[in-house]
């Protein structure tokens, strides 16, 4: 079969289309024919090699790239019962969808419905289920809280926005410019700024009277993360879920209670997704709000495998204001 794959860490240039033999499943293992990859920061991440030290998520050279897809099972390995062949499934956190075919632990897989197209369920399951988790599980808000999106117009960002105003909350978010500040409120969010070298905290103290938001969720990290603190209330929490800009390597524990007694938690998707269930429920609720068309999810490019480094040179970039996919099947 044919698969995207790297040997060493590095720019796109080291992205190698290879023929690799299909994979067979073991056991609590499904073989999935892929239809459709999604293009995350991930992805770049793992060809950077900033988990090659990572005990969350212990991919190891040489891999097959590719941590979010969709297909068809077309084998399944001993103690495997809840998924059989022909199922339309999704998957997310487990690498190898840069590839014809994908071993995939079964209870990493969610069932996608008729109506789902692969290349949405591809591009939904695993930012989905990030912004499930974020808000359910670490945020809980709710009607009357009010929350700070970074990066608003990116993929997950996009996805906040939206949830968090389907749950009742009031949602502030930041962009770098105001193309993607467009792309932001025609999400719903119901104040919108630049990042202005960290002012959008002072902007958002002053729309809160002085008391800053509940939460503040930043994937952006060191150029955002210490003015996210100014711009969250007396014991809020502040959810540092990635770091575009580099990370924040000389922070000192007391600047948090300096701030207000504030928590800060730098969560991960792979453990909130304990269990097959909970794979189920969260892919569930995002298809389901895909389906009655509260929540949406813009597919801003569409690529080829033979198209690789341009998708990763473009989400680098950041040029693509919405989710990607490569077109597998």
């Amino acid at each position: 079969m044919k698969a995207i794959r790297i040997e060493q860490y590095g720019g796109p240039e080291v992205l190698q289309r290879v023929e690799i033999d299909v994979p067979s499943p073991g056991p609590d293992e499904v073989l999935i024919r892929v239809h459709c990859a999604g293009i995350n920061f991930m992805d770049i991440h793992t060809r950077q090699g900033k988990y090659k030290a990572s005990r969350t998520y212990p991919v190891r050279l040489p891999c097959t790239l590719g941590m979010e897809g969709a297909g068809e099972v077309v084998a399944t390995g001993p103690g495997v019962s809840t998924l059989k062949t022909g199922d339309r499934v999704a998957w997310c956190i487990s690498w190898g969808a840069y590839a014809e075919f994908a071993v995939v632990p079964a209870a990493r897989v969610a069932r996608i419905p008729d109506a789902v197209a692969f290349d949405l369920a591809a591009a939904a399951i695993f930012q989905g289920s990030t912004a499930h988790y974020l808000l359910e599980d670490v945020a809980r808000l709710g009607t009357g809280s009010t929350c700070l999106v970074h990066a608003a117009s990116g993929g997950i960002g996009q996805l906040l926005v939206q949830l968090a105003r389907r749950r009742g909350v009031t949602v502030f978010a930041t962009t770098s410019n105001e193309a993607k500040a467009e792309v932001a409120r025609g999400h719903g969010a119901d104040h919108v700024m630049l990042y202005d070298e960290g002012r959008f905290a002072d902007r958002v103290r002053e729309a809160t009277d002085g008391r800053g938001v509940d939460v503040v969720f930043d994937a952006v990290g060191r150029t955002t993360l210490r003015d996210s603190f100014r711009a969250t209330r007396t014991r809020g929490l502040v959810v540092n879920y990635g770091s575009v800009s580099g990370s924040l390597n000389d922070l000192d524990p007391i600047e948090l209670g300096e701030a207000g007694s504030l928590f800060l938690t730098r969560p991960r998707l792979a453990d909130h997704l304990a269990d097959a269930a909970t794979v189920q429920h969260r892919a569930d609720e995002i298809f389901a709000a895909l389906q009655d068309g509260s929540l949406k999810i813009e597919i801003s490019g569409r690529f080829t495998p033979d198209r690789v480094e341009e998708a990763h040179e473009a989400l680098e970039a950041r040029r693509q204001l919405g989710k990607s996919v490569m077109m597998i099947g």
